[in-house]
């Protein structure tokens, strides 16, 4: 691409875990534009552990077969300063998923092991304007663990992914109500991107009008919509014999673009941001929370929600596991 004064410089962005099925889906959206605008060239950093470089090589080789117009350059590194230097923009993607046998504890203390020295090679060598999206699981914890191994960076930097549990719930009420998608808006996803999440359609809106008003049923909201929601990752692999990969992708895409780019007016998005004493969760759990960007790219937490006895019994339990969480982390937590 040729430079000229209409053409902004590239910007960095760095995708770990950028060989794997996830990686693979996310790269060519963002090469394409779909990040960070139609104008905006970049410059990819691609992070992979060594086994996978080969592989990486040939995603390398399909981006290069797409002569994508704003895709300056790519960068392939096993290194984390090479893969952090300069970026503005960092999806960390890969981690180790969960095993047969293997307990919550022990996934976390070895995906620890990633994204602590994740942590501090982007408060070493990233540009001083970066923010971060942790997508790996349990990303919640992932993103608490590196964001503590970082306090050179603001924490309203951090942001780990529940866009995926609110596009599910978007996509379950307008099946629901027979309604396109695009009907159904601020949608919430309270606490932790696991199985006791809250997706709230008490506070959710179709066509304008309260979501349970229009479903007219208690029982399902309660029953099957909850829990198709929480358990739909597990769901899909027994389905597909893997995890969520394209729609993991989608979803990455969709968590930055509406964290640096202003709400749309009456709405909110669903981001896990670290806490500040809001709705009584304690003070720097990385938790999610129904959030506004306003026009400078600042976000803020939606104030006032009314939540019944159904939904705050709901929000204490992820709570409640994101607090036991940290304390199986706390000897990765810096600072």
């Amino acid at each position: 691409m040729t430079k000229s004064a209409s053409t902004p410089a590239p910007v960095q962005v760095t995708v770990t875990g950028a060989a794997g099925q996830i990686g693979y889906s996310l790269l060519f959206r963002i090469a394409s534009g779909q990040l960070l605008g139609p104008n905006q060239p970049v410059v990819l950093r691609l992070l992979e552990i060594e086994p996978a470089m080969k592989a990486l090589q040939g995603v390398v080789m399909e981006l290069d077969d797409c002569a994508f117009p704003l895709l300056a350059d790519v960068v392939t590194t096993s290194e984390l300063k090479t893969a952090f230097d300069g970026t503005s923009y960092a999806l960390l993607v890969g981690s180790v998923p969960r095993k047969a046998g293997m307990e919550r504890k022990d996934l976390l203390g070895i995906n620890g092991g990633i994204f602590k020295p994740q942590g501090q090679a982007i408060a070493a060598h990233a540009a001083s304007d970066v923010r971060i999206l942790v997508v790996g699981n349990p990303c919640n914890t992932n993103c608490l663990i590196a964001r503590s191994n970082a306090p050179e960076i603001d924490a309203e930097r951090w942001f780990a992914m529940t866009r995926l549990d609110e596009n599910r719930a978007k996509s379950q009420l307008a099946r629901r109500a027979g309604v396109p998608v695009r009907s159904v808006s601020n949608l919430a996803i309270w606490g932790n991107h696991s199985s006791t999440q809250f997706p709230d359609a008490w506070n959710a809106r179709i066509g304008g009008e309260p979501a349970a008003s229009v479903i007219g049923d208690e029982e399902w909201l309660r029953g099957d919509f909850l829990t198709t929601v929480q358990q739909r990752g597990a769901a899909i692999i027994a389905a597909r014999g893997a995890s969520s990969a394209a729609s993991a992708a989608s979803a990455a895409i969709d968590s930055f673009v509406s964290a640096i780019n202003p709400t749309a007016e009456g709405d909110w998005t669903s981001l896990a941001v670290v806490s500040h004493g809001e709705y009584g969760v304690p003070e720097g759990l990385q938790f999610g929370f129904p959030v506004r960007v306003d026009a400078s790219g600042s976000w803020q937490v939606v104030q006032g929600i009314d939540h019944g006895e159904f939904a705050r019994q709901r929000i204490t339990a992820t709570t409640e596991e994101l607090l036991a969480e940290k304390a199986d982390v706390a000897d990765l937590l810096g600072g």
